[in-house]
């Protein structure tokens, strides 16, 4: 391989070795304007988008301990990467799908594990990570909640002076 691929290789490689999920996509049919479009959606989560030659993606993959899955990489093909929770960017994905008729999702990974189309979908359709956290602390302060109510109660009706 001359050392200008292989170069590239190896920054594809470090960038899936870093990133805690890797998304696999088919951009045939985007224009430059809708490729432009997706990138600054996904800015805003820290996720980057970019397009790589099939084989360079297979050998980085391979370089980077992920699960042989060649078959999934055919066509035209965008790898996303990022810092942060996979389900913001699975979320822009499906929107930017519904909307552009575009970027279909063919696998992805997190934390090396293989995740099928519909599975990307169920995370997309999650609550952002901010509001699953609210819903938990919500749930584990509930029964504190009403035991301090149930006593409050209790002490108000033994106070109250009696007829």
């Amino acid at each position: 391989m001359r050392p200008e691929k292989a170069s590239i290789v190896t920054e594809l490689s470090e960038a899936l070795k870093h990133s805690p999920f890797v998304l696999v996509t088919d951009y045939r049919g985007m224009k430059v304007a809708d490729f432009g479009e997706l990138r600054n959606r996904l800015a805003s989560t820290g996720a980057e988008v970019h397009v790589v030659k099939n084989s360079f993606l297979k050998l980085a993959m391979a370089d980077s301990g992920f699960p042989q899955v060649d078959d999934q990489f055919a066509g035209q093909t965008a790898v996303v990467t990022g810092e942060a929770d996979v389900a913001p960017v699975a979320k822009i994905f499906k929107t930017f799908a519904t909307e552009f008729k575009l970027a279909a999702l063919r696998i992805g990974f997190v934390d090396r594990a293989v995740l099928s189309t519909a599975e990307l979908e169920t995370l997309a359709e999650l609550p952002t990570r901010e509001i699953l956290q609210a819903q938990l602390l919500g749930l584990l302060l509930s029964p504190a909640t009403r035991l301090v109510r149930l006593l409050s109660a209790k002490a108000e009706k033994e106070g109250a002076p009696t007829a």
